[in-house]
């Protein structure tokens, strides 16, 4: 069981949604389309389902071509952020609708239906109407209706982005486990790079109507090929920065007497006589002289130093943000707005100068046009 998009495009009223996309789906596959908002998933789902037909391309299920068949005539399953479930009807018969459809017999809906509410814990509301549920118990109905089925192919459009935190927090861990039995393909678009990490699969990152890379989840979290996957992957949103590479130096952002630190290309058993060799200057060894895009995610800026080759840059405070066990740091460093998340609760002042740590084995470097020349030492490590 296979879905492939075969130079799949999409232009409505001259203004292209997708741009030419090639991509392969397998069976019992997680696959997470994640961007921000406007970036093109519901368009490229609604072309997977057939709700819209692509301007160029064309789209094949098993090795069929299926560009021109009805949704009605499709192996498909969709949930919307907008659940949709029939008021008229109770729990019960509205996920037992699809089924009926299909003429499946008494018995058999039966079963089907209540093995779907029990996955979604909706097991004692099978007898209730739609509005005598939470929002929760609402979308989980949505989702059981999709569930029983039994498609090959189920689409989740955001289906969580209206919960309450705590039952979002259950259904993302919940989810892969649920559908994981099934052996369907699965595509679930969502604007949090926390919740394409939880669900793991593929992830696709998505930006202005283009896939920018597609690959196992923690591939593209830890191995980005380029700023803009960086940035999608990445909340907040990674940080940038100068970085200049002449000879055994390495300078990064514009005060260069601060933020210089040598990267000399020695032999490693010279590690401990020589206090500027590192592991992590090394991570610059193969990198030739010129100018590149420094990147690094927020969670590593520190605000003290943990390691000896840590850098210090020295930044202007704009907002502070806490949430209980962390504090957001927006900060302006040179032209460039930085935002760093660190642990526990931190009383600092708007306007002030503060000094924060970078370890450098953390830096991606990217040459100017975006793509990614060396990743962080640790991602190798990880992925």
């Amino acid at each position: 069981m296979s879905l492939q998009l075969e130079n799949l495009s999409l232009t409505v009223d001259g203004q292209p949604h997708i741009y030419t996309t090639n991509l392969t789906l397998e069976k019992s596959t997680m696959n997470v389309l994640l961007g921000p908002t406007l970036s093109g998933k519901t368009s490229l789902m609604r072309l997977m389902a057939g709700l819209d037909k692509p301007t160029t391309g064309r789209i094949l299920w098993n090795d069929q071509d299926v560009t021109n068949t009805r949704v009605q005539d499709r192996d498909i399953a969709m949930v919307y952020q907008q659940f949709i479930n029939y008021p008229s009807m109770s729990v019960y018969e509205n996920i037992a609708s699809p089924l009926k459809l299909m003429k499946k017999s008494k018995a058999e809906i039966d079963k089907r239906v209540k093995k779907s509410a029990d996955m979604m814990k909706l097991g004692p509301y099978l007898d209730r109407k739609p509005l005598e549920l939470s929002g929760g118990q609402q979308q989980r109905c949505a989702l059981a209706r999709a569930l029983v089925k039994g498609s090959g192919l189920v689409l989740l459009d955001e289906p969580l982005a209206n919960l309450d935190y705590k039952l979002r927090e259950e259904l993302r861990a919940e989810i892969p486990k649920i559908f994981a039995e099934s052996g369907a393909i699965f595509v679930y678009a969502t604007t949090e790079p926390e919740e394409a990490l939880l669900l793991g699969g593929n992830t696709a990152t998505l930006n202005a109507g283009r896939i920018t890379q597609f690959s196992k989840t923690s591939s593209v979290y830890h191995q980005p090929q380029d700023t803009i996957t960086a940035k999608t992957f990445s909340n907040p949103p990674m940080n940038f920065l100068k970085l200049r590479k002449k000879d055994t130096t390495i300078t990064l952002g514009s005060s260069v007497q601060s933020e210089d630190f040598t990267a000399k290309n020695e032999r490693q058993d010279q590690m401990a006589t020589n206090s500027t060799l590192t592991t992590s200057s090394l991570h610059f060894d193969g990198l030739a002289d010129g100018d590149y895009i420094a990147g690094f995610r927020p969670n590593h800026l520190e605000l003290s130093q943990q390691s000896p080759e840590s850098i210090a840059f020295n930044a202007t405070l704009k907002i502070t943000e806490i949430t209980g066990s962390e504090t957001f740091l927006h900060m302006q460093y040179d032209d460039d707005h930085w935002v760093g998340l660190v642990h526990g609760i931190h009383d600092l002042t708007l306007g002030e100068n503060i000094q924060v740590f970078l370890d450098p084995s953390h830096i991606y470097t990217f040459d100017l046009a975006g793509k990614i020349v060396s990743s962080a030492s640790y991602a190798t490590e990880i992925a």
